[in-house]
């Protein structure tokens, strides 16, 4: 059977990886790809973009693929999946109504509600200056966040009343239409991903990312710096209260809605220092780096467990399987990221998977691209480097050999969470 992935980022490698290794999958396509599907066995990448759903819609019917599946949020909100079901392409992902729960944070916090999910308390405004008179009858510190889609990076937390003002300040200069102000959780952040078909709910292993740039939990917000999986400390109690509690409860008000959601749902969680789950955030899709370190791990066929989400079959899928084993995944960036930075470095060093020294790495690569054997830096995420061991020890010592070797010009170095 054949396969197309739409995006671009490690995420998508990771995925196209991880469905060609079932034996019912020949070939996966990927839109548009990068340097690291290009060169994957297996794998096509095909020059369109992610919004070009005509042209997608195309390949999947001309190509007779099997099932398509969508990396990215921006699509999924756009639409994706109602345009290719309507075509009747197979396609993984939830629709544009489903996909709300990540685009509109304000949405998804009036779902939770709703469903008596636990959430940290938020007001939403479309002011500026009701806005600015909310933060400053406020303890702190405090978060921002805005409403709509931001790649990971729309999310401040405000230590001074200033700092808050000047945050709202610039979303609102860059036309941000709504934000949200909510107050500040203290606990242990763990994400868990979890698959279904609208009604059977399927959680994988929970990771935990860490989204600063610097050393010592510092610096801006990203995308994602690194993640680490599973998370040791979240135990099969705790996975079941997420699963009860967060999960069940939210595809059932999803469902109460007349929205049949078939897809990835990211739960982003605090742990609170009472021991209780509660969400910050819904996310719509697959992580990224969450996927880079989970899948790795994971036995179960993933083409099979897309495939059952897609035709609503998730209930007849045996119980997942999973390695023995731990992962952390350290994500390399170009020099200025998150702000500047710059493109069309070239690459050099990336081990290959023939290299005894890196058995149980991965190399997942994101903001690369591959022209006439020439693989350059195009983004500031550029590989997310996966390392597999008995202990989290072992796994870091194999992801920073897997990275050793890795240059490029300019290169930043690569931030080391430690496992707690």
């Amino acid at each position: 059977m054949k396969v197309l992935v739409v995006g671009n980022g490690g995420r998508e490698h990771a995925i196209a990886w991880k469905l060609l290794q079932s034996p019912k999958v020949e070939k996966v396509f990927c839109i548009p790809g990068n340097g690291g599907t290009a060169t994957l066995p297996g794998c096509q990448n095909m020059s369109l973009q992610v919004d070009d759903f005509e042209g997608i819609a195309r390949i999947a019917s001309v190509q007779g693929v099997a099932l398509v599946v969508v990396g990215p949020e921006d699509p999924l909100a756009a639409g994706i999946v109602d345009y290719l079901e309507y075509r009747h392409i197979p396609v993984f992902g939830p629709n544009k109504e489903g996909a709300k729960i990540e685009a509109s944070k304000s949405w998804a916090k009036h779902l939770m509600r709703q469903a008596g999910i636990a959430t940290a308390k938020a007001e939403e405004f479309t002011t500026l200056a009701a806005a600015v008179q909310y933060v400053e009858t406020q303890s702190l510190p405090i978060v921002i966040k805005a409403d709509g889609l931001a790649a990971g990076k729309g999310v401040k937390i405000a230590q001074t009343t200033e700092e808050a003002i000047a945050s709202l300040e610039a979303l609102f200069h860059l036309g941000t239409s709504k934000v949200l102000i909510e107050e500040f959780i203290t606990g242990q952040e763990v994400s868990v991903l979890a698959l279904t078909d609208g009604s059977t709910v399927v959680p994988l292993l929970p990771a935990c990312d860490h989204k600063r740039i610097g050393e010592g939990d510092t610096g801006e917000n990203t995308g994602g710096m690194g993640v680490y999986a599973p998370a040791p400390w979240v135990t099969e109690a705790m996975m079941q209260r997420i699963e009860s509690e967060i999960l069940r409860p939210t595809v059932a008000a999803l469902q109460a809605q007349g929205i049949t959601y078939r897809g990835v749902l990211y739960a982003g969680l605090m742990i609170t220092e009472a021991g209780d789950p509660l969400v910050l955030e819904f996310n719509c899709r697959f992580g990224d780096p969450e996927t880079q370190a989970i899948l790795p791990l994971l036995e179960t066929s993933l083409f099979g467990l897309l495939l059952a989400c897609a035709q609503g079959n998730l209930a007849k899928v045996p119980p997942l399987e999973w390695k023995s084993a731990v992962s952390v995944c350290v994500v390399a960036a170009a020099a200025g990221y998150p702000d500047k930075f710059s493109r069309g470095d070239e690459i050099t060093g990336i081990p290959t998977p023939e290299a005894p020294e890196i058995s149980e790495v991965e190399v997942f690569q994101a903001g690369t691209l591959l022209t006439q054997k020439r693989l350059t830096t195009s983004g500031g995420r550029v590989l997310s480097v996966t390392g597999i061991g008995a202990n989290f020890s072992r796994a870091i010592a194999k992801a920073y050999a897997g990275i050793a070797g890795i240059n490029w010009h300019k290169q930043s170095q690569p931030c080391q969470r430690q496992p707690t």
